[in-house]
């Protein structure tokens, strides 16, 4: 870049800035934002007298190149620094991803691409943007006057604006967007423009993902110890909150989240929709938390892949295609012929498949303890306690048991047991609980049924061999209540494994009730994505509908119950979905940069569906 990083630092006001913060979050927009981000994480890391954290948004069309080409510093700090870097650099998928660093205290919010695609996705408040550019380069933002508009509204109050060589043209729409300039550049090269956004109107129209829970405890109640519950505690634990988290049975994950083993893996979707941007990013954020799981806490898993066998009329040279077309790179998915499939799976196999590197499998349950351990000393976790009702008191939430006695109280209350959650406020959300039986084999038991050295995935799913079982599956039963193991499913089961492999022909043959199974329900919502975020206001003070078509166009807008949130509706992908949906969450309570694009938290919003009846025109009388 032309100037050095200090520069650019101390024109943006730091380290000064930062100190007595909760959390300080820079925007670095251009080319050269490496050693941008080096320096900041350096000059926090040297201020003794710094916030709590860190976010640095980096929208740079080339850091991945200036990663690859990083040449090894001489001094030693920046050299473990870029090794570090370079050891969590994820897959580079069009999406947004989350580098966390020093405990979380610090961290990278990455997309690559260009920066003025990427502004309308972000959702944060910005306290200092820093627009910089390669020598020789040309500013990718000059001369483009809506981009201004994108800062203003990601600008935090009194945010800076530092930026190299900025035209006249941008100069002017940001002062309409707000930003008052506090130096103007001159002839030499070493110039910058400096400007603060102190804007005379302030839009009446409230953005509810902007708003921060200014809670003096930061703790947070959270009622459910699955999957979701216990990733909730880790990551709110991250942010710097505790919590307590409630379960009403004798142990954590002991419903949905019971099963010996599941899958977690991406999707590929040729309209690449909201569907499987959201799959990609969990899955990629998943495959971090289960290897800290494996790794670190010794829990029975394996991340060794995941193939998803392909239907016909797919080949392997229209897969191929279809991968460069969506931008996706072998590290995350890769095509495979049947013959390849079948080495990688241990397995004859007839069809090719998409196979997943970041794909794999784990112990639900254990993955729920892992996230309970990194949370530490910042979660409580207490058993064998009902939630019963809900009641709000003042500014603080309570809970309630059965006899109507208060549990415990806070401002900030997670609901994340499932189909449970909206019977505590009253919702009306499109969602369910759906049956599922999977099916255990002794493995030493059987000659008819091998098991893979990977998952695979296609019509049900096949494990490899844990603990001495043969786990396959499962049923989807939407309204069955029936909590017996039944013969018929397994039968079900067997027949789906027989189209996985022809390998696995023999399986008709195994005798349903020599079988052995779990069921369990799984919540899962109608649109098929989880419920994420604050709850959407029920009614407001005049007793009138909180929805009114006015104020319901956009989730964003939909008024929200003060400190009340929902992570719910996982389905079955808890364990892909656990931790990325839990850093939705956190950052929305905590006030810190969003993990994901805006499309994606519209897609997640619990909110979504009463805009969608808003949306609908009146139908006809009869």
């Amino acid at each position: 870049m032309n100037l050095l990083p200090p520069a650019l630092l101390r024109a943006s006001g730091l380290p000064e800035r930062w100190r007595g913060r909760e959390r300080f979050v820079v925007l670095a927009a251009g080319t050269g934002t490496l050693q941008l981000f080096l320096a900041l994480w350096r000059a926090w890391r040297e201020d003794p007298q710094r916030g709590a954290r860190l976010h640095v948004i980096a929208l740079d069309p080339e850091l991945a190149a200036q990663v690859r080409a990083a040449v090894p510093a001489r001094d030693p700090w920046q050299a473990d620094a870029v090794r570090r870097l370079v050891d969590a650099w994820p897959p580079l998928t069009p999406d947004l991803h989350r580098l966390a660093f020093d405990d979380a205290a610090v961290q990278l919010l990455l997309a690559q691409g260009a920066p003025a695609m990427w502004l309308r996705e972000i959702v944060a408040q910005v306290n200092a943007f820093i627009v910089s550019h390669e020598a020789g380069d040309h500013d990718p933002l000059a001369g483009r006057p809506r981009l201004a508009r994108a800062f203003a509204r990601l600008a935090a109050p009194e945010a800076t604006w530092v930026a190299q060589d900025s035209d006249g043209v941008g100069q002017e729409a940001l002062r309409a967007a707000g930003f008052r300039f506090e130096s103007t550049p001159s002839a030499q090269p070493e110039a910058l423009v400096v400007a603060r956004h102190l804007p005379h109107f302030v839009s009446r129209r409230i953005d509810t993902r902007r708003s921060r829970n200014e809670a003096v405890e930061h703790r947070a109640l959270i009622v459910g110890a699955g999957l979701a519950g216990c990733a909730a505690a880790w990551a709110l634990a991250e942010h710097g909150w505790r919590s307590t988290v409630f379960e009403r049975g004798a142990v954590i994950a002991g419903a949905a989240s019971g099963n010996p083993a599941g899958l977690f893996h991406g999707i590929v979707n040729g309209h690449d929709g909201v569907h499987a941007r959201f799959n990609r990013a969990a899955a990629l954020e998943a495959r971090s938390a289960v290897a800290i799981a494996v790794g670190r806490h010794r829990v029975a898993g394996g991340i060794d892949g995941l193939l998803q066998l392909v239907d016909a009329p797919h080949t392997v040279q229209t897969m191929t295609a279809l991968l460069e077309r969506l931008h996706l790179p072998a590290t995350y998915v890769r095509a495979l012929d049947a013959v390849h499939a079948s080495v990688v799976a241990g397995l004859p196999l007839e069809r090719p498949a998409w196979f997943y590197p970041g794909g794999g499998w784990v112990h639900p349950a254990g993955l729920a303890h892992s996230f309970l351990e990194r949370a530490g000393a910042a979660a409580d976790l207490r058993c064998g306690i009902a939630v019963a009702a809900l009641r709000r008191a003042g500014t603080r939430w309570e809970l309630l048991d059965a006899g109507g006695h208060v549990i415990d109280s806070a401002a900030i209350v997670v609901l994340a047991n499932g189909a449970e959650a909206p019977r505590l406020i009253g919702a009306h959300w499109p969602i369910e609980p759906v049956r599922g039986q999977i099916s255990m084999l002794n493995a030493a038991d059987s000659n008819m049924l091998r098991a893979p050295k990977v998952p695979i995935a296609g019509s049900g799913y096949l494990l490899p061999q844990i603990g001495g079982q043969i786990v396959f599956g499962a049923t989807a039963q939407p309204g069955d209540i029936d909590p017996a193991v039944r013969p018929g499913d397994h039968a079900l089961n067997l027949a789906q494994l027989s189209r996985l492999s022809p390998a696995l022909g023999t399986a008709g043959s195994i005798d349903p009730t020599s079988l052995h199974g779990r069921t369990s329900w799984r919540c899962t919502s109608r649109d098929r994505l989880p419920l994420i975020g604050a709850v959407p206001l029920q009614s407001d003070d005049r007793g009138s509908d909180a929805g009114a078509a006015s104020r319901r166009d956009q989730p964003r807008f939909v008024p929200r119950e003060p400190g009340l949130y929902v992570y719910t509706a996982l389905g079955s992908r808890g364990i892909a979905w656990a931790a990325l949906g839990a850093q939705v969450l956190a950052s929305a309570i905590g006030g810190a940069p969003s993990p994901i694009e805006a499309s994606l938290l519209d897609a997640i919003d619990p909110a979504r569906f009463m805009v969608r009846e808003g949306r609908r025109p009146d139908k006809p009388e009869r």
